[in-house]
């Protein structure tokens, strides 16, 4: 008998659960890569992306200092691919390294490419493609200090609802590349005169890759703008839904 009235209890008790509550949603699993860049402060700065990244409860970060990681086969095990780095000389593994991150996304992992990063994998002609613009080797970029970031695609879900911000960062005019992209953002460059991109993103296979050359030191990732880009960015690679 008092067997009976434990599991008429237990049935009871999942009947009376509510409905409509679901188990909490995985969390995006970023990989932080870093550790070779000779123009930046990559110590300091990647703590500061990780903690960027996850003011947003969706987003776990882990950063790992070493590019050669990229030819690892735990690479698979995240959702999300950040590049932080530039490296002057070829990786030790760097036909695996570009072999396994190309074949990653297009498998359908994201791909975030950050500020310097577009400037990585100088031997590798095929980098292009992956990144869809990467620095051109002869160009860098105006002055540091504030200018304006206007978006210009309104309906696209990273910049959707975002307004126009503030950066304190490198303006760079020296991305290359034909690829063809959106173009989210752009800023104009006291130098040039000429509007530059500030956020592109495209699909890659299964993948999606977000670029952008912003995120030159800690305070320029931060600024709020550009850290809800970036959060929103690396969400959309992921394929989660962001809300406006």
């Amino acid at each position: 008998m008092h067997s009976t009235l434990i599991v008429i209890a237990l049935a009871a008790s999942v009947v009376s659960a509510p409905p409509d509550k679901q188990p909490p949603e995985a969390k995006t699993r970023v990989l932080i890569v870093t550790g070779a860049d000779a123009w930046h402060d990559w110590k300091n700065t990647s703590p500061v992306v990780r903690a960027t990244l996850e003011q947003d409860p969706r987003i776990e970060a882990r950063i790992v200092e070493d590019p050669e990681f990229l030819a690892s086969p735990l690479l698979a095990g995240y959702d999300v691919i950040l590049l932080e780095f530039c490296n002057p000389n070829p990786l030790r593994h760097q036909a695996d390294a570009q072999k396994n991150l190309t074949q990653i996304v297009e498998q359908g992992k994201g791909l975030v490419v950050l500020h310097f990063s577009c400037g990585a994998f100088s031997t590798w002609p095929a980098y292009a493609d992956l990144a869809g613009r990467i620095w051109d080797r002869k160009n860098t970029h105006d002055p540091r200090g504030p200018f304006q970031v206007k978006i210009l695609d309104k309906q696209h879900p990273i910049t959707g609802g975002m307004e126009d911000f503030q950066a304190d960062d490198e303006l760079y005019v020296c991305l290359a590349g034909d690829k063809k992209m959106d173009v989210l953002a752009t800023a104009r460059s006291k130098v040039t005169g000429q509007e530059y991109p500030m956020a592109l993103a495209m699909s890659y296979g299964k993948g999606r890759v977000f670029n952008t050359p912003l995120g030159h030191d800690g305070k320029s990732i931060t600024m709020p703008g550009t850290a809800m880009l970036l959060q929103r960015g690396v969400l959309w690679t992921a394929n989660r839904k962001i809300e406006k």
